[in-house]
């Protein structure tokens, strides 16, 4: 892939009442020198939108060496959270995240983070993600976008938006993947021991309250078997059957447990299978997508090009490991 000739500013915007664990995310990826390790380095910066001091939400005051001006030329520009979805953020911060915007850098709003960058008009028409208790408010903020209930994390190449909390070191650390590479991501991972792709979304962590029943241990090995059979045909019919339910029954518990549709959430799992043997393998398109359920390479890179937003051969000229390019 193309690596910066210079490293990458990276500005986070802090505010009075952060969270002290928000802020501290894209530090841990971005802000410490790791170059021992053949990471890169980053020009990273943190920066005030309520003047230089300011007050976490646990009392500590902070002293905040840059104001918004640092994010007139910053590459990367990171909203690490927010105060309440219904504080609306302040002229000067809604501007700066436009014109950050406008001339072309990478706005990220981690958690609900994304609500300032719906205020600024920046999710109009795209699709993005926030925690999962805040989904329905963020799709009144900004009825336009597409908000993704049941993502960790939602890139749409220039805005890019994570759901709570730890999905927030998961967004990062495919920030770093994207700027980078597949191999100094899975260097950070290690680092920090963190899964370098983490499975599944949001409606892992909901609690459903679902009653601990042997009908609840089927349905779970019907999906773990799902995930294991990505190459088969996975009918509804079929795993609702292996789940002893009845078809309904199965798709409503299945919403309930994943957050989505059956069919949607395995369209994805399909879409990470192919990401990871593009990654390390160098299998060609066509047995990629027989293996992980599509069948034909035009069916791949069709789904693959509409929710990555690049063809599997240019996702993997970008993240593969150096043994699985073909021809390395």
């Amino acid at each position: 892939m193309s690596v910066p000739s210079k490293p990458l500013k990276i500005v986070v915007i802090a505010f009075d009442g952060i969270s002290l664990f928000h802020l501290s995310v894209p530090g841990l990826i971005f802000g410490r020198d790791r170059t021992g390790i053949g990471i890169p380095p980053f020009d990273y910066r943190v920066c005030s939108s309520d003047g230089p001091i300011i007050t976490a939400d646990n009392g500590l005051r902070l002293d905040i060496p840059h104001g918004l001006e640092a994010v007139e030329n910053a590459d990367v520009v990171i909203v690490p959270s927010w105060r309440q979805t219904s504080d609306p953020p302040s002229r000067a911060l809604l501007d700066s995240l436009r014109r950050a915007e406008a001339r072309g850098a990478v706005v990220v709003g981690l958690c609900l983070g994304a609500f300032p960058l719906a205020a600024a008009g920046l999710l109009a028409g795209r699709r993005a993600t926030t925690h999962w208790r805040a989904v329905p408010e963020l799709s009144a903020l900004c009825p336009n976008a597409e908000v993704v209930p049941d993502a960790l994390y939602v890139d749409t190449g220039q805005i890019v938006t994570s759901a709570g909390v730890s999905a927030g070191l998961d967004c990062c650390l495919h920030l770093l993947r994207r700027f980078h590479g597949a191999e100094v991501a899975r260097l950070m991972a290690r680092q920090i021991v963190l899964a370098p792709h983490r499975q599944g979304g949001q409606a892992q962590f909901i609690d459903q309250s679902l009653p601990a029943r042997p009908e609840n241990d089927r349905f779970d090995e019907a999906i773990s078997y799902a995930r294991a059979n990505l190459d088969q045909p996975l009918r509804l019919d079929d795993l609702a059957e292996r789940a002893h339910l009845t078809r309904r029954t199965f798709s409503r518990r299945f919403r309930q447990r994943h957050g989505t549709s059956f069919g949607a959430f395995l369209a994805r799992e399909r879409i990470v299978a192919a990401q990871r043997l593009l990654e390390t393998s160098d299998l060609g398109i066509e047995r990629i997508a027989e293996a992980v359920g599509f069948g034909t390479s035009a069916a791949l890179r069709q789904r693959f090009s509409a929710v990555v937003g690049a063809s599997p051969s240019a996702y993997r000229r970008q993240f593969a490991e150096p043994a699985a390019r073909p021809g390395t």
